[in-house]
């Protein structure tokens, strides 16, 4: 996979799973936007510089639509086009259902799901007159599972996977491609925080026997950004160790 002279622009990138498929891209030659919604997307900036990657970094909350355009917009200022979008932002505000509160409801659905139509929305043009681009949501197995205590988050989730058919369904006959990834159980700093008990009721519900990483996630995003995957659209991936079948 060679992504030399490709504009990959990856939102959420600041630290953990973005991150890396921010990383992956840029090892494969990309030039990528990156995009939080805090200054400690700037870190992540100037790291991936001191490696010598072509990164541009965007801070902004891209829930807002105004946000999401100036985010694509800034991806052409820099790079002159954009062959590749991933939507990777998410935040979590876990709560049964019961106690949940609308704003915990609306922020994750803003965030998870909005912000991945108002970018994809923006990006959709420059695609569609290429008569080209990939487009990849990161998505979870919650999203296909339901998980107590994540009314909202699974929502969002599952909301991802209807979007993505729905895209591929309208963009694919421009040459463009949707996919989503469906990461499951992921070494990143969330789940580091979690006690034994709870490591180990996770792991003997993976048939690997292990956590993913994040850069495995980015391996399969990446495949499905580049020619190799040029005739798979519409499709879920499960980065998950068999979780779920």
């Amino acid at each position: 996979m060679n992504f030399t002279g490709k504009t990959v622009i990856v939102t959420g990138a600041s630290r953990g799973i973005g991150r890396a498929i921010a990383e992956k891209f840029a090892q494969l030659g990309a030039n990528v936007v990156i995009n939080g919604t805090s200054k400690t997307i700037f870190d992540t900036k100037k790291a991936f510089i001191e490696n010598g990657y072509c990164v541009k970094a965007f801070e902004g909350d891209i829930s807002v639509a105004e946000n999401a355009k100036a985010l694509i917009d800034f991806a052409v200022e820099n790079f002159g086009t954009v062959d590749v979008l991933v939507n990777n932002a998410g935040i979590t505000r876990d709560e049964l259902l019961v106690r949940m509160s609308g704003e915990d409801w609306d922020n994750v659905l803003d965030v998870n799901l909005k912000s991945a139509f108002l970018c994809t929305k923006a990006v959709a043009r420059i695609m569609m007159k290429k008569r080209q681009g990939a487009i990849i949501n990161i998505s979870s197995v919650v999203g296909v599972t339901g998980n107590a205590g994540q009314a909202n988050y699974s929502a969002s989730k599952a909301g991802l996977i209807g979007f993505t058919k729905s895209v591929a369904k309208e963009l694919g006959s421009r040459g463009i491609t949707c996919n989503a990834v469906a990461p499951g159980f992921i070494e990143t700093d969330m789940t580091s925080q979690l006690s034994d008990d709870i490591m180990e009721k996770f792991l003997t519900a993976i048939p690997l026997r292990r956590a993913g990483t994040p850069s495995e996630v980015a391996d399969a995003v990446c495949f499905l950004a580049s020619d190799l995957a040029k005739y798979i659209t519409g499709q879920v991936i499960h980065i998950d160790g068999g979780m779920v079948m």
